[in-house]
């Protein structure tokens, strides 16, 4: 049986971290850390490394969304967000963020399975896209340093192309 996924949980209300754990243990996932602000949290992730992490939106000094962005932008860990607020302009700084999911208080524990999986399945491919891009780069930048070489040689030996 596969080791369980690993999840931290942010969110400035102690009530609602205790709700979330308690639904998370039971759909078999493991909750190994707990944050009640995002300084925290970013901490808690670099030293815990979770395979997932929710992340309230709402929470003192740094705000779920500026740690999303910062874990996010280091290619960390995937992000849900767990919000009370549902409205437009939360709903787009989210996105602009590059959280995988958003999902509103109060959560229904049908919906984390889902949830969690989906994120999880998108950021694996996100990965994979940006290793394949850093590949691609580097294949290019390999093959442009082979090119001026050929070009160097062909010059000193009085060479062309159709030679």
């Amino acid at each position: 049986m596969p080791d369980p996924l690993r999840i931290l949980i942010a969110d400035d209300e102690a009530v609602i971290r205790l709700g979330l754990r308690s639904m998370l243990e039971d759909q078999g996932y493991r909750v190994v850390g707990e944050a009640a602000d995002g300084t925290r949290a970013l901490d808690l992730v670099r030293r815990l490394r979770p395979d997932l992490v929710f992340l309230d939106i709402k929470m003192p000094g740094i705000d779920g969304l500026q740690a999303a962005q910062a874990l996010l932008a280091e290619r960390a860990v995937p992000v849900i967000v767990l919000t009370a607020y549902a409205d437009r302009e939360f709903v787009d700084k989210a996105k602009d963020a590059g959280v995988l999911a958003y999902l509103v208080k109060p959560v229904r524990e049908s919906d984390l399975r889902p949830t969690v999986e989906v994120a999880l399945a998108r950021f694996r491919e996100i990965r994979a896209l940006h290793d394949d891009v850093g590949s691609l780069e580097d294949a290019l930048a390999t093959r442009k340093l082979i090119e001026r070489a050929k070009g160097v040689l062909m010059r000193r030996n009085g060479l062309d192309e159709t030679a």
